[in-house]
């Protein structure tokens, strides 16, 4: 029984950095909180950010910008925003002769239609190509192909 009582007993468990081997005395990354203050970081001087400025009161200006999705033009008018002048637009319509109109006639040739009746292509719109342009600036905004 006398060699029980040569060792004394301990009163509590090491700490997690004595049973580790952390070296306590390591100078540590972040404030460490002394005697008196809470560990929520209140209290504590944390040390200003290096390399970014400081926080500006400057109005923040925002842009708002309307992306058109891609227009497909047909031989009907097109509701659209005209990109020449930035205006909301009906597209107005022009016919033109195209592969289509000149195919009608030569076809029509080989029918037989030469006294003149092989040129009534030339008279209907659903043969010609169409083009799109804007009531307010003129521009062509777009067109729409037969063939």
């Amino acid at each position: 029984m006398s060699a029980a009582s040569a060792n004394p007993v301990p009163s509590a468990p090491p700490s997690y950095e004595e049973a580790v081997g952390i070296n306590v005395n390591y100078p540590h990354p972040y404030p460490v909180p002394g005697p008196g203050q809470k560990p929520d970081g209140k209290g504590t001087n944390l040390p200003p950010h290096m390399g970014q400025p400081p926080p500006a009161n400057n109005p923040i200006t925002v842009q708002t910008v309307y992306v058109q999705q891609p227009v497909m033009f047909y031989d009907r008018p097109v509701q659209m925003v005209c990109p020449s002048c930035n205006q909301v637009i009906v597209t107005r319509l022009s016919y033109d002769s195209g592969a289509l109109t000149w195919l009608s006639c030569g076809g029509l040739c080989l029918l037989g239609c030469i006294a003149g009746c092989c040129l009534i292509p030339f008279c209907i719109d659903a043969l010609k190509d169409v083009d799109h342009t804007c009531p307010k600036c003129s521009a062509l905004v777009g067109s729409y192909k037969r063939l």
